[in-house]
């Protein structure tokens, strides 16, 4: 049994091996090992992508699912107590909740796995499944160059814990004051895309919208990055802000099959935790 709380308690073997079961699954096998067991999660309503493909993935696997909303484990009764009855009866737990400490202390008294399906800090989920999706069309992921254009967030912050792990280059462009720590940074954009494989944004929160021209990446921009360089924005995007509505339509959007593979990868970290 192990839990997913950030990529950097794993090694890239691990991740490999993710995607090992990922592959086996969309084979067919595994499609019973959830039979008669019970994840509980803990989704806020606005979450669709991860929410619709673990409900999905557990379905598919033969489980079943109790959904809660994350202010559920804010209430005054301590954490300790409310694993101690889920050790009862659940055989996974899914939590979405902003504080990671939240989703770390339950791990803490959890006799089950306990997987975080994203904080304000990471989302190591949708690393994983970005990763294995870049790992079906690119011929060696891991030595592609990745530029981040973003403020200092949790999907930053994720893909930094990505490159921890797998060793890849990252670096980040954004404007001065949301810069994330230990990474190479640009604050002009027609430098920053030079050289890089794989273009990664994040959304970006309406202060700094004055400045989105400095940092929107377009179908020009993307014309400066290495050939064959792809654009990977992190959903939810917003078309006229991080990213232009031309580039979204041109070759370089990887596309929503990209996040396909997410059902996969979910499954293939419940079944990784489970059986570890």
């Amino acid at each position: 049994m192990k839990h997913l709380i950030k990529l950097t308690d794993y090694t890239s073997d691990e991740i490999y091996e993710i995607f090992r079961i990922a592959d086996e699954i969309r084979q067919g096998k595994y499609s019973n090992i959830l039979k008669g067991k019970s994840v509980v999660l803990f989704f806020p309503n606005s979450s669709i992508r991860t929410r619709v493909s673990f409900e999905k993935g557990i379905y598919l696997l033969g489980g079943g699912s109790t959904l809660f909303p994350p202010e559920t484990l804010d209430k005054k009764e301590d954490l300790k107590d409310v694993c101690g009855y889920l050790n009862n009866w659940a055989d996974i737990i899914i939590v979405r909740h902003k504080d990671i400490s939240v989703i770390e202390k339950i791990a803490k008294y959890s006799v089950v796995p306990v997987i975080n399906a994203m904080t304000d800090i990471n989302h190591p989920c949708e690393m994983i499944a970005d990763m294995y999706a870049l790992s079906k069309m690119r011929k060696d992921f891991v030595r592609d160059k990745y530029l981040f254009c973003g403020l200092k967030g949790n999907i930053g912050l994720a893909w930094k814990e990505a490159s921890d792990v797998m060793g890849f280059e990252l670096s980040q462009c954004c404007g001065e004051g949301y810069e994330i720590t230990d990474l190479q940074t640009f604050h002009n954009i027609n430098e920053a895309v030079k050289g890089k494989d794989i273009i990664c944004t994040d959304s970006l929160p309406s202060y700094v919208m004055k400045d989105v021209e400095k940092y929107q990446v377009t179908n020009k921009i993307m014309e400066m990055a290495n050939d064959g360089a792809i654009l990977n924005p992190c959903p939810p995007f917003y078309r006229g802000e991080e990213v232009s509505d031309d580039v979204i339509n041109s070759k370089y959007f990887v596309g929503y099959d990209f996040k396909k593979y997410l059902l996969e990868i979910q499954q293939a970290v419940m079944i990784y935790c489970l059986t570890t």
